[in-house]
């Protein structure tokens, strides 16, 4: 799959499926997308290819307190991918509406639902969580589970 922002500066390859997809109803998400919420595919940080030029790294306040990194356009703005305190620099949260085909990533959960908007309706046995989920194990593939733990490991190697 390939990607990128809205002129064309920043294309990327992406390697691969995504490891999850999440959905964040989060009034932060809404906020700083200026949608009903984010929609994230998670990647390793070395299965997201550059094609183009290398994004500007913008450091921006989140509800957490920690923060995250986000990965925009230095010409029209449009951020393509963030990277949380939780993951680091190891996992990239591309943004699935910067995919050529973003339809090849539907959401496979809903997280932070408690502040999804009223009007917004769920698919019928969508998983959906109010906060985020404790149990990774209840959600991401035993296969992404998997990837996740070697690209963390990978990243404490010097």
């Amino acid at each position: 799959m390939e990607g990128g922002c809205t002129c064309r500066h920043i294309r990327y390859r992406l390697q691969g499926k995504p490891m999850i997809v999440h959905a964040c109803h989060c009034s932060w998400c809404q906020r700083e997308t200026g949608t009903v919420h984010a929609l994230n595919a998670l990647y390793e940080f070395d299965r997201v290819e550059h094609l183009g030029a290398e994004p500007e790294i913008v450091d921006t306040p989140s509800a957490s307190g920690k923060g995250q990194r986000i990965a925009r356009c230095p010409i029209c703005k449009v951020a393509v991918w963030s990277n949380y305190p939780g993951s680091g620099s190891a996992v990239r949260f591309v943004r699935v509406g910067t995919m050529d085909d973003p339809s090849r990533c539907p959401p496979d959960v809903h997280i932070f639902t408690s502040t999804k908007l009223p009007w917004v309706t769920l698919p019928p046995g969508a998983k959906a969580y109010a906060e985020f989920y404790d149990n990774p194990g209840e959600v991401w593939s035993d296969e992404a589970r998997v990837r996740h733990r070697a690209v963390r490991e990978k990243m404490k190697k010097p």
